[in-house]
């Protein structure tokens, strides 16, 4: 049986400057993998800068830290949606935020209101468009990200990340 560490909140934003498909355009959707679960956004038809602003929950495993994989397609009607690209995004920093406020919590720290508890960097080995805050907001955990998508010619993704202790 798997044991969870707790629920992962992604909102996907919005698409830009993503690959043409079709003739002119595409009708993308994001497909997002953590572990065994798979979830899916809404096709937005024709349009390369497409805005999903879709939440979606998962089930963050407990165990070595497991990648949320992200892909986007173009939906065909007549034939096998086609890739359009695809990116792994770590989330062994919003875990380990997630298990400092824990703590911090059990020693009865006040809200501090929003306070930056950790930052990623953009670097050649991760595909951050630029550097990413994680941030304590309300008692919440909050990561915004930009993350490029990989083995396509051009696209970026727009990511919000909340950690949900399996407390609440």
């Amino acid at each position: 049986m798997v044991e969870f560490l707790g629920l992962l909140k992604v909102r996907v934003v919005k698409g830009t400057n993503l690959a043409v498909r079709d003739i002119l355009t595409s009708d993308p959707y994001v497909v997002l993998n953590l572990g065994h679960q798979t979830a899916k956004t809404k096709v937005v038809n024709s349009n390369l800068n497409p805005v999903w602003d879709e939440e979606i929950m998962l089930s963050v495993p407990s165990g070595p830290p497991v990648p949320l994989k992200l892909q986007v397609f173009d939906y065909d009607k007549f034939s096998a949606d086609d890739i359009m690209g695809e990116v792994e995004v770590d989330l062994q920093p919003i875990v380990a935020a997630a298990s400092v406020l824990e703590e911090a919590m059990e020693d009865q720290i006040d809200d501090p209101g929003e306070v930056q508890i950790g930052r990623c960097l953009a670097t050649a080995e991760n595909a951050l468009v630029s550097d990413s805050v994680i941030r304590l907001v309300g008692g919440q955990i909050k990561q915004d990200l930009a993350v490029k998508l990989q083995n396509v010619e051009s696209g970026e993704v727009q990511l919000e990340l909340e950690w949900v202790p399996l407390a609440q």
